[in-house]
Formats: structure tokens, sequence, C-alpha cells
């Protein structure tokens, strides 16, 4: 990685989440197509133009780079062994699109081997656009942001659901909590790199679209992501997901750490 070319990738990734936003909301203006993926959720007419509209730009700025979107078949040949690859949700949250509740963003990150190379984040109804790099910067519209210095999981603010944190699995029960719902995972992790919330845990297998914008941007931010187990994510595999994500600032992280090890791998459960 060099500094000159994240910039040059973070301002094509500026530019085309903020004409991706301008389609979605005017497409929004509009009644919605809805159909169902079946256990993958609704999917929408804006869901797929902005699949079609990110895919033209950013490919013809890129030819070179791989593709990994949730909205098109993933061709392994098309990702595995490029230097750097696309990883994007056209439009993640889409049940929150269909309901007309404002938390659905736009996700594109770049990944350099199998690290989070670059990420915007982009919430068309709220104007709020997330932008990071490691080693390079972390904004919210053009203003620096950083993760929390919290270290202590009381009242620490948690993006999630309380019912995740009152489940029986767990050997220590948490401490009392300030819990914040948001429906998009990559608004989620923005907002943790913002520092809206203090962390956000995120159970069970989750797509590399959903979280290689967010794991920039955080890592960018000063916060730490990894998997349950305290491990560094590893994006583009031939099974494009990860185990679950542990993502905060990094004087929590090792507090949170210690709690989701004893999370059962589902790597494991369903090889």
């Amino acid at each position: 990685m060099t500094l000159q070319s994240a910039a040059l990738d973070l301002e094509l990734l500026e530019a085309a989440a903020r004409a991706a936003g301008a389609l979605a909301r005017e497409l929004r203006a509009k009644p919605l197509e809805v159909q169902s993926k079946g256990e993958l959720g609704p999917v929408t007419n804006i869901d797929l133009a902005v699949d079609a509209l990110l895919t033209e730009r950013l490919l013809n700025e890129r030819p070179d780079y791989g593709w990994l979107s949730e909205e098109a078949p993933d061709d392994v040949n098309r990702r595995i062994g490029k230097a750097r690859t696309f990883m994007l949700d056209p439009i993640d949250g889409t049940q929150a699109l269909v309901d007309n509740v404002p938390q659905w963003t736009i996700s594109i990150g770049i990944v350099e081997g199998e690290r989070a190379f670059a990420g915007v984040v982009y919430n068309p109804m709220t104007d709020e656009l997330f932008l990071g790099a490691p080693g390079v910067s972390a904004t919210l519209n053009g203003k620096p942001i950083q993760t929390t210095t919290r270290y202590n999981i009381t009242n620490a603010r948690m993006l999630g659901y309380r019912n995740r944190f009152a489940d029986r699995r767990w050997p220590t029960p948490w401490p009392k909590m300030d819990l914040i719902q948001r429906h998009s995972i990559a608004y989620r992790m923005a907002s943790v790199a913002a520092g809206y919330g203090d962390a956000t845990i995120l159970f069970g297998f989750k797509n590399e679209w959903d979280i290689a914008a967010g794991a920039a941007i955080i890592e960018a931010a000063g916060g730490a992501v990894s998997d349950p187990w305290g491990q560094p994510l590893q994006f583009n595999q031939p099974d494009p997901r990860a185990p679950g994500v542990v993502a905060s600032g990094a004087a929590l992280h090792p507090l949170l750490i210690e709690r989701t090890q004893s999370l059962p791998d589902p790597r494991k459960e369903n090889p």
C-alpha cells in the first residue's frame, strides 16, 4: 500500500457512493419493487440499480481489481489472487429501506490481499458519509473521526440487540450497557468508527461484503476489529464469510474478547 494509492481509492469510493446515494434517493421517492431472496431476505429495484451503477463506475476506473457484490454471483476467479478486490453491499439494510427506516447504507470496501484496505459507508437519507483507510485517515463528511477510548464494559454503548447479550450461553452475565440498534451492519461498524457507540459484536457468519468497508474505517479511526477469538479478519477467502466480528475502540477490545472467546466457532458447526 502507498499513501497516494490509498488516497486515490478513497476519492473514487466517495464519488461512487455519493452518485449511488443520489440514485437511491431518486428511486426511493417512487414506489418500490420488492422481491424475495428467500432466507436472504428482500431485494428491491434500488439494490439492483445501485449495484449496476457501482459495477460500471468502479470497474471502469479499476478494471484490474477483483469483485464481490451481494447482488451478483460470486465468480471466485474474478477475485482470488487479485492484488485488490472491491467488496460491496449496494444496499445494506434492505429491510429498513422497505420499512422506510433511514438506517440503510451503501457499503463499499476494498481489500488488499486478505486485509481491509479502504472503505466507504454512506447513508443517503441522513447524508452521513464515513470514509477511511488504515494509515491514511478516517472521516465523517470530511471531518476526522476516531473510536472512543472507553476501557470499561459497564455502561458501554453497544451497537446491537438486547437479546444477544441476555442469552444464557454466556458464562458470565454482561454488565449494564446502553444498547443501540442499527439495522445495517455497515452502519453499526461506521458508528463505532465515529465514536457514536463504543463497540459492536456481530454473531455468527457475516458476509465479507457487509463488513469490509466498516473494518477499514474502524482501523483507520484507531479502533480494533477481529473475529470473536481475537484473530485478525481474513478477507477474500474462497468462502467469503467471517465467523463473527468484534469491533470497538482499542482499549475496550481485549475485554470484549475475554467474553466472546467462549462462543462456538460456526466454521466447526457448519464446515
